[in-house]
């Protein structure tokens, strides 16, 4: 070598900058030797719990999405609240999260440290779980990084403001997407989500009764809503599908659905009326292959949104638990 080039080298090894331990480093075999079981474990897992309740998969997806919205991709919506302090899931956005979602991956939680203990992270089950719950439901493959880490925090007061809600503008959810490194096309692939799933009759009641009502909405639609919602003030559990024309299957009805005033939301509609949104929605209801390239590397970034390393988090024992309580 000559020694010009040597001296070079020498400098560009003592400028380069150094990666810190906090930094979590992901990548797809993470756990292939410290827990080589990890994809059957929670392959396992998830096909027995959405052959149980076929709603599993929207709202582990849900649950993801919430999660990684607040704080990044660190499980913190799955801790429970305590006596010193109130969670994130007990935020009223959150209080429809389903029970379904939690579960299993509780389940997988309790697999795993039978078969590895102290070794995955719960931010990784969920999302894994969520990858393999929407291929099941007829959704896009994609790849999962995994090297998360827990977080240590879950603040109930921090939801409002980070999760999208149903009667904001699209300039005003594109603005918390933005926040997390999304573009608006990105925010319409992902807004696809509601192909599966369901909402509470309180989410969209507002464009159902009184005086403003939404016009728009398709009239036996808006008919057939209004007599599943009619005593909903007393029992908030009534829901409708998302997409009510293929609500168990991950396709691109969805987008077709807003062409025809079908949407359920105030702001799934927006989509189709906005004009920096519309062409978005018209490519996906006729190009469903574009959807799902679309939404599958939307996931994967989604999955590296505000990830913990070693320094900033830990692998729990228990998913709705911090591992010490004065964390």
């Amino acid at each position: 070598m000559h020694l010009s080039r040597f001296v070079l080298l020498i400098c560009l090894v003592a400028v380069a900058p150094a990666v810190s331990a906090d930094v979590a480093i992901l990548r797809t075999d993470y756990y292939q030797k410290t827990c080589p079981d990890f994809n059957k474990i929670v392959r396992e897992a998830v096909t027995a719990k959405q052959a149980q309740q076929p709603t599993t998969a929207a709202g582990t997806l849900r649950l993801f999405f919430h999660d990684c919205f607040l704080e990044g991709c660190d499980a913190s919506v799955l801790i429970a609240t305590n006596s010193f302090n109130k969670a994130e899931r007990d935020d009223d956005l959150n209080d429809s999260l389903p029970g379904d979602a939690f579960d299993v991956v509780n389940r997988i939680k309790t697999a795993l440290e039978l078969s590895c203990p102290g070794v995955v992270s719960c931010a990784d089950i969920l999302a894994q779980a969520t990858r393999d719950l929407v291929t099941m439901v007829g959704g896009p493959y994609f790849d999962v990084k995994l090297g998360r880490k827990d977080g240590l925090e879950s603040k109930a007061h921090k939801v409002r403001g980070n999760v999208p809600m149903p009667n904001q503008t699209v300039h005003d959810i594109h603005g918390m997407f933005k926040k997390n490194g999304f573009s608006l096309r990105e925010m319409v692939a992902l807004s696809g989500a509601h192909t599966i799933g369901f909402s509470h009759c309180k989410e969209f009641s507002d464009r159902l009764y009184g005086s403003k009502a939404d016009p728009e909405i398709n009239p036996r639609f808006a008919t057939a809503l209004k007599e599943l919602c009619k005593n909903h003030t007393m029992d908030d559990t009534i829901a409708a599908f998302n997409d009510v024309m293929t609500p168990g299957k991950f396709d691109n009805m969805y987008f077709k659905n807003l062409k025809r005033g079908l949407g359920l939301l105030a702001s799934d509609h927006l989509l189709i009326k906005d004009n920096s949104t519309k062409p978005f929605v018209e490519l996906y209801a006729t190009n469903e292959k574009a959807f799902f390239e679309d939404f599958a590397r939307a996931m994967e970034k989604m999955g590296t949104v505000g990830v913990k390393g070693d320094g900033e988090g830990e692998v729990r024992r228990r998913c709705d638990h911090f591992n010490n309580l004065n964390v």
